[in-house]
């Protein structure tokens, strides 16, 4: 099992604003994933904070490639939509896709995952 962890839990888990235990144990047992769009979003911050040191651990997660199916992304808005699910960015819905596409749990704090999950084959991790 992989878990890739979405933007908003590692900068929870950075800043001490939620419980380190579930991260700390998917580091341990060397269960977490990573790609390019998270880690777009994370270093940013950290090199201006100049955070050599996380951004060195960071880029050393495994990476899963991203390859987007924009006809499944539209697919994915169009179910959104016809659900009610609304304002989820297509950054999100790449990271779901990408979730989808590498048989990949997704940790979230994002309700809107939750959301998509009951409507797409995506696998939560909790």
């Amino acid at each position: 099992m992989s878990i890739l962890i979405v933007s908003s839990v590692w900068i929870s888990y950075f800043r001490g604003t939620i419980g380190s235990g579930t991260v700390d144990f998917l580091i341990a047992e060397n269960l977490v994933v990573t790609n390019e769009l998270i880690l777009a979003e994370l270093t940013p911050p950290l090199h201006v904070r100049r955070q050599r040191r996380l951004i060195a651990l960071l880029q050393e997660i495994k990476r899963y490639s991203i390859e987007i199916d924009w006809e499944g992304i539209t697919k994915m808005q169009i179910t959104c939509i016809r659900k009610g699910i609304n304002g989820i960015g297509i950054p999100d819905l790449i990271i779901a896709q990408n979730a989808v596409q590498n048989s990949l749990h997704l940790l979230s704090l994002d309700k809107h995952f939750r959301l998509l999950s009951k409507h797409l084959p995506l696998s939560l991790y909790s």
